[in-house]
């Protein structure tokens, strides 16, 4: 960011009451001021409500995900609406410009089949079964490779949750569910991240990310 950027951010900050400032000499100071996201939190959730919140939430995690089990687990802000997000992550002819050139056949609902294909060869690469969809905040499908012939892993679990912040949205992807660090496990952990890049860049340029696909998911480009 240029330095007349930052500047207008911490003005906009400011306006909001998000920052405090004080003057030292020439120098301008700025301070977190959380007050005013700590009242929204005690309008909207009550101190009697609170306590179910965390531990449903806690529950939730605990059941969910083993302990000490691997997992991936990425984060990226994209500058786009959540419905231009779950669109890019549900509609076939962007999940191709960004997924290794695999297009995606399903309708999204709980319990029927999803499929990552080629579509020149009609190979599949991956096949799932949709767990959750809520559109445009979460979706969890199963995983199971099928870009490598040499992986018979059982299915894993990959959830996509989409959560708005300002005027951009925050892309989590939690691939969970291995019972080990296995053949799975090791053959997504190069793709993930240039999924998300080549996703980030479609949707904040109109373009798409060329970028060569990791040894380990080679066979899905």
């Amino acid at each position: 960011m240029t330095r007349f950027g930052v500047m207008k951010h911490l003005r906009v900050l400011e306006a909001a009451g998000l920052l405090t400032t004080r003057r030292a000499g020439r120098r301008k100071l700025h301070f977190l001021n959380p007050v005013p996201i700590r009242l929204i939190h005690d309008r909207w959730i009550s101190k009697y409500a609170e306590p179910w919140v965390g531990g449903m939430a806690d529950l939730k995690h605990a059941l969910e995900a083993p302990m000490n089990a691997p997992m991936h687990v990425y984060e990226i802000y994209i500058r786009a609406t959540p419905e231009r997000v779950w669109q890019a992550l549900t509609d076939s002819d962007l999940v191709k410009r960004y997924y290794f050139g695999s297009v995606i056949d399903s309708d999204f609902r709980p319990g029927s089949p999803i499929v990552y294909m080629q579509p020149d060869t009609g190979r599949i690469d991956i096949e799932g079964e949709v767990i959750e969809a809520d559109p445009p905040r979460r979706l969890v499908h199963t995983f199971a490779v099928r870009w490598d012939a040499d992986v018979n892993d059982p299915p894993t679990r990959v959830a996509w949750e989409i959560t708005p912040m300002g005027d951009a949205c925050r892309l989590s992807v939690t691939h969970d569910g291995f019972t080990e660090e296995n053949a799975t496990f090791e053959s997504t952990k190069g793709g993930w991240p240039v999924i998300l890049s080549g996703l980030k860049t479609l949707l904040e340029t109109g373009t798409e990310l060329h970028v060569a696909a990791p040894e380990a998911v080679s066979a899905t480009a």
